[in-house]
């Protein structure tokens, strides 16, 4: 306890830096006076100010990864206390083993089981956000063809709207086709961080599967530029540049902007579908395939941010305004399966999304933080299907004098976001600290077809909306870097509004349905040190997920919505162990997690014919345990040669015994794996690093990377006749890369060969990815 005449002493700042010893800034590292109750932490750009009254003390700062400083200081009131500590790697020999970045591991030694990527290693490559992602363990991408094709991360056994994404904590749902994970280049983030399973109330989300938190750089930097090009199989086009400027007085801006092109035209394989010469009739043969080429994928995409602002002031630790656009165009090959061919069927659509964002350390009183965000996402797509023709994998055109390829529509659809979020911690002394966290969001959408008569898969006149509000609060003791225990709950809100069809197949003859959701979760998570390199982590939470807009709503083209879906609730366990060895220059982790999840009310994609049109569709299946694990391994070797790789087991079974509507008949699908989903996946990656090759600061680094796929099944095992099951087959992918830096990585060469050997590869049933391929990147990066 301490009296009242302490508190009512007059105060004196305490301010400094911290740093590496590399002069690189450390962020969120604890800074205290020890014995007593002031203490704060590090912004951004390493900073830190406390109050306390004059006098001596003994100043202690740490940070994870570094050796703790302590020494006595004398607070002189009415002078400058100013104090910049440098801090040590905890590991004393910085030539032999590689320090990750203080985000990254700040993420590790969390209480959540979260894994962390630092992606300044891939900014020479070619790779998109998704694709660096894909490396980590649990994770797994799926894409339905080449650049910016359809895309779903699988987390745990989780995929697609279950996994949550955020760009520095704001969340992305509706920002549009160009800010998909596989059209942002890596250069984008300088780290990665991805939590599984159970979140944290400071994302203020829904999410069953997990977060995906995109983190830029935000430290303060003099002017720096960082631009790169390249070029690649398939007349494949990617660009990126980003630069700008925080000047003395605080006042910063910056621009970011970047693009994708690519024909996309290589070689898949399937049967073909002649057309006679009188052009009636036309045959096929299943039994004879061809190797044929892609001819109506082109893509594209163009974004540019700018932003403007101002950092370090006492009012404010960062305000800073944005403006976003982007813009795409997507020409569209197949549905939903691979036989089925359009030749002329495409979208496009442009979005721009003003934004504010405001952060300060200790507002007010010592302890406590405030980070508030808002942003307007207005989001136009325009999906065009009028050609009177039906197409083969030839390029062969045959009139069918009724206009539409897969269903005649030309028709906008105006999407309208609304975001904001708000954070609050607030610590007491060392060990205890509160959050609270707000999230709403709106969403809005109208359609307006340029055509005569309505779309079979919607009814434009029905205006679509769905309002979201997301609260959660947080305590956390941490009473030394031993362990800590954090318990939250949160509560969810949702307001849906939109059609429903009145029809057995659920197309046409809609209605508007007006539906309110709430729900209530919790969930606690712990982590303990058993000895120093050994850290155990345990967690639990029960989660709900709100449906998506995409699942509620559609889009309008290839994807049905189902406004009257219920939302997920699962219960969610976690438990991670791993284990970091060093020794000269050797070092060693190994990591395992065991994931457990039993979700009701679960949100399944299906696929569907109707009326000549293959569609996907959502609704709700009674209940789906996910057991699984997954285990990483990897060894260093001072900076010369790095290996490891990640192995994913996760077993989805159908759990709701009896079939829908109260019956006691027992369902036939009962204990039965969830089809289309891959459960057995592995990757795994090997590098060698010549430092200071030809000259001081040059770098030559020579990669390999691949993974692989067990097969799974595209439909219900236990249905049908076993000798003509389709299943997705197995396969492995192999990548090889070469990189040469110069002058401390001011000037990059890169080069890359995807998938080695040729093989066929396949995210999905029958849509075949891209063969071997070719790559190369120039990059140029000044200042810091």
């Amino acid at each position: 306890m301490y009296s009242a005449s302490l508190f009512a002493q007059p105060r004196t700042l305490l301010s400094g830096k911290v740093v590496s010893t590399d002069k690189s800034v450390i962020d969120f590292a604890t800074v205290y006076l020890k014995g007593t109750q002031y203490g704060c932490t590090t912004n951004e750009q390493g900073i830190y100010h406390l109050h306390a009254p004059a006098g001596k003390y003994t100043l202690i700062i740490s940070a994870i990864g570094f050796e703790t400083y302590e020494k006595a200081i004398e607070i002189v009131p009415n002078e400058r206390n100013k104090q910049t500590v440098v801090l040590k790697p905890s590991v004393t020999e910085l030539d032999e083993v590689v320090v990750t970045s203080t985000g990254v591991n700040r993420v590790k030694k969390s209480a959540f089981n979260a894994v962390a990527v630092d992606t300044k290693e891939l900014h020479n490559s070619t790779k998109s956000l998704s694709e660096a992602l894909s490396q980590l363990p649990g994770m797994k991408l799926r894409e339905s063809g080449g650049v910016g094709s359809d895309m779903q991360l699988m987390l745990d056994g989780f995929s697609g709207k279950h996994v949550k994404v955020f760009i520095d904590g704001v969340p992305q749902e509706g920002a549009g086709t160009a800010f998909d994970l596989n059209n942002i280049p890596v250069n984008f983030a300088e780290r990665i961080e991805v939590y599984k399973g159970v979140v944290p109330v400071g994302f203020g989300t829904d999410a069953l599967g997990g977060v995906i938190n995109i983190v830029t750089n935000k430290k303060r930097r003099n002017w720096f530029l960082d631009a790169s090009y390249s070029y690649g199989s398939f007349n494949t086009h990617k660009s990126y540049v980003n630069f700008g400027q925080t000047f003395k007085n605080g006042l910063m801006y910056e621009i970011n902007a970047f693009q994708n092109y690519s024909d996309n035209d290589y070689y898949i394989d399937n049967y073909i579908t002649e057309f006679g010469e009188d052009g009636i009739t036309e045959s096929t043969d299943k039994n004879k395939i061809y190797h044929v080429k892609r001819f109506n994928d082109t893509f594209h995409n163009e974004a540019v941010i700018g932003k403007i602002g101002i950092m370090d002031k006492t009012w404010a630790d960062r305000l800073v305004f944005s403006f976003n656009y982007s813009h795409f165009y997507k020409e569209i090959q197949t549905g939903v399966y691979q036989y089925v061919v359009f030749g002329q069927k495409h979208r496009k659509g442009y979005s721009f999304v003003p934004s504010v964002e405001y952060r300060k350390r200790n507002l007010l009183i010592e302890g406590l933080d405030i980070s508030a965000t808002a942003n307007y996402n207005h989001n136009i797509t325009h999906n065009i299907d009028t050609a009177a023709y039906k197409y083969n994998w030839l390029g062969d055109k045959k009139y069918t004098g009724t206009p539409g390829e897969q269903s005649h529509q030309n028709n906008e659809s105006k999407n309208t976001n609304w975001n904001g979020t708000f954070t609050a911690n607030y610590r007491i002394g060392e060990a205890h600290t509160f959050t609270l966290n707000h999230v709403i969001s709106t969403f809005h959408r109208t359609t307006r077809s340029y055509i005569s008569g309505s779309s079979k898969l919607s009814d434009f006149s029905i205006p679509k909306k769905t309002r979201k509000n997301i609260t959660g609060l947080s305590y956390r003791y941490m009473p030394s870097d031993k362990w800590n225990i954090s318990a939250f709950t949160k509560y969810y809100n949702q307001y849906n509004e939109g059609p429903v069809s009145q029809n057995s197949d659920g197309i046409g003859n809609y209605t508007t349905l007006k539906k309110h959701l709430s729900s209530l979760g919790y969930g606690v998570a712990g982590t303990y040190f058993i000895i120093k390199d050994l850290q155990a982590k345990l967690s639990y939470e029960k989660a709900y997920r709100l449906p998506t807009t995409e699942e509620l709503f559609g889009d309008e083209d290839l994807e049905a919505g189902k406004a009257d879906l219920k939302p997920e609730r699962s219960d969610n366990f976690n438990l991670n162990l791993s284990y970091a060895y060093h020794i000269g220059k050797h070092a060693i982790y190994v990591e395992g997690s065991l994931i457990y999840r039993d979700t009701k009310d679960y949100i399944k994609r299906g696929l569907s014919q109707v009326s000549n049109m293959s569609f996907g569709y959502y609704e709700n299946h009674g209940r789906v345990k996910t057991k699984g694990y997954n285990i990483s391994l990897r060894y260093n070797y001072s900076r010369w040669f790095n290996i490891g790789g990640t192995f994913n087991s996760m077993n989805a079974r159908d759990e709701e015994k009896y079939r829908a509507g109260g019956t006691q008949q027992k369902s036939l699908t009962y204990g039965q794996r969830i089809p289309n989903q891959p459960y057995l996946y592995a990757n795994f990656d090997a590098s060698f690093t010549w430092h200071d090759l030809f000259a001081k600061g040059n770098v030559l680094t020579l990669g390999y990377d691949g993974y692989y796929q067990h097969e799974f099944p595209l439909y219900w095992e236990n249905l049908g006749d076993p000798t003509t099951k389709i299943r997705v087959p197995e396969q492995i992918s192999h990548n090889l890369s070469i990189g040469y830096s110069l002058k401390g990585g001011r000037y990059n060469l890169s080069f890359e060969c995807r998938n080695l050997t040729n093989a066929k590869l396949y995210d999905n049933f029958s849509l075949q990815k891209a063969g071997r391929a070719f790559y190369g990147k120039i990059r140029v990066n000044f200042g810091k």
